[in-house]
């Protein structure tokens, strides 16, 4: 091993300690300080091993330390590691015409960039480029597309949703003010009729209205997330992306999906293939790249790109190490079949849930495709009030060594998203923790 891993992975916890003085961090969910893994599994400074359900903020499809992974880019950083965004790569060729043939039939064209928010700026950039005279985008309530100046403003992050305003209001007065909000179809929570149908008609309605009356000018996009994670595991209903692909294609402006968090992971490559609704431009990011920093944009072949002055120029944009991670990822997928695990595993979870719903009425409902599920805790199911305790579900679960998520400023909702890899086997083994943790907390 070399001598700076070894004086860094034998540090003491004082010295961390020390250590912890100099370093500043701007949000997250405090956990323990991990020290390693391996698939699932995650251990921390004290020796503990938990099952990490949240895939480290929904990133390590192949869990941690996948051998395959680190073997190419090992071989690969032999051969060269960052390339400036002007220089083409066999690499960035690659992984493009393998995106292109994954995305669906009309979406060729791919852009890569280093995160996720820089890819929905890019996806933003896109259309007002592609809508003349156009400077408005369309997003959901309880959305979260990232906490850049630009996507902070779209998402939950810059509002009072939870009563009070988080960080970003050291920086409203930079904040870009191109995006309108309208009602997100959260079906669970409709109380206006018996009938949740009702909810996606009037959402639809709000957007049609707001694209109407409440924008000045053209619309240049809707921005969705096929399913809004951070707001609460909200599996937007077909009918009303169908809905919403219509109002797009009626009103010219263009539909954008973040697919930040389903790509993969609803069990299928892109949502499309979930829902038969084909957006024109498709922002990826989080677990694209293996496990390394990458994001990308694949648009319809309609759509006028990017041209080659300075319209989207960012130093790590060509980070070969990360794409050749994401093809890696994307040939084992394929040869293990992991997206009909993800289908098969996701269901086990699901239904296991599910099944403690009579033994616990706190559970208020289950939200699930693939391994995107979101479990909300109510004290009343009739009121579908919040139930308060969550959070310490989620403490307790730390203490039954289960990494356990939280939904955004809706602390009630609880995240189970682990790595695509997870075994059947494995999820019995997530769902005796999670009861466990549940049971602890709650009786």
């Amino acid at each position: 091993m070399d001598k700076l891993l070894e004086k860094v992975y034998a540090m003491t916890p004082a010295e961390t300690e020390e250590c912890a003085k100099h370093l500043m961090v701007g949000g997250g969910s405090p956990g323990p300080t991990l020290i390693g893994g391996k698939g699932i599994y995650v251990t921390d400074h004290s020796g503990k091993t938990y099952i990490d359900c949240t895939s480290q903020s929904w990133a390590l499809y192949l869990g941690y330390a996948n051998e395959e992974i680190r073997e190419i880019v090992h071989e690969h950083m032999g051969q060269m590691s960052h390339i400036h965004q002007g220089f083409n790569t066999q690499v960035r060729y690659a992984l493009a015409r393998k995106l292109a043939e994954l995305a669906p039939p009309n979406l060729n064209r791919v852009s890569f960039t280093a995160s996720s928010g820089l890819a929905i700026e890019a996806a933003i950039k896109l259309a007002l480029k592609n809508v003349p005279g156009s400077r408005k985008v369309i997003c959901l309530d309880e959305a979260y597309h990232g906490n850049s100046l630009t996507t902070a403003a779209a998402s939950w992050t810059s509002t009072q949703a939870k009563g009070e305003f988080t960080g970003v209001k050291s920086f409203v007065n930079g904040l870009n003010d191109i995006f309108v909000r309208v009602p997100n179809p959260y079906t669970y929570q409709w109380n206006r009729t018996d009938d949740p149908e009702d909810c996606i008609d009037y959402c639809l309605w709000a957007m049609e209205n707001a694209i109407q009356r409440e924008v000045v000018g053209q619309v240049a996009a809707i921005l969705v997330e096929p399913i809004q994670a951070s707001g609460g595991q909200i599996i937007l209903p077909k009918r009303y992306l169908q809905g919403v692909r219509a109002l797009a294609d009626k009103y010219g402006c263009l539909l954008i999906f973040d697919e930040i968090q389903t790509y993969c992971r609803i069990g299928e490559w892109f949502a499309y293939g979930y829902y038969d609704v084909e957006p024109d431009i498709i922002c990826l990011g989080k677990a694209i790249g293996g496990g390394f920093p990458m994001a990308a944009n694949i648009i319809h072949d309609r759509l006028i790109g990017f041209s080659m002055n300075a319209e989207e120029l960012h130093t790590f944009a060509n980070n070969s190490v990360s794409q050749i991670a994401a093809l890696k990822q994307i040939e084992i997928i394929e040869r293990d079949n992991l997206l009909e695990n993800t289908r098969n595993v996701g269901k086990i979870l699901g239904d296991g849930v599910k099944s403690m719903m009579s033994a616990y009425p706190e559970i208020g409902d289950v939200r699930q495709a693939g391994l995107h599920i979101g479990i909300e805790m109510v004290a009343d199911r009739q009121t579908k009030v919040a139930h308060q305790g969550a959070t310490k579900i989620r403490a307790i679960g730390l203490e039954n060594g289960i990494i356990l998520g939280t939904a955004g400023y809706r602390k009630n909702i609880l995240k189970i998203k682990p790595p695509l890899i997870t075994t059947a086997e494995e999820a019995a083994e997530i769902l005796n923790r999670w009861e466990a943790s549940l049971k602890a907390a709650l009786r």
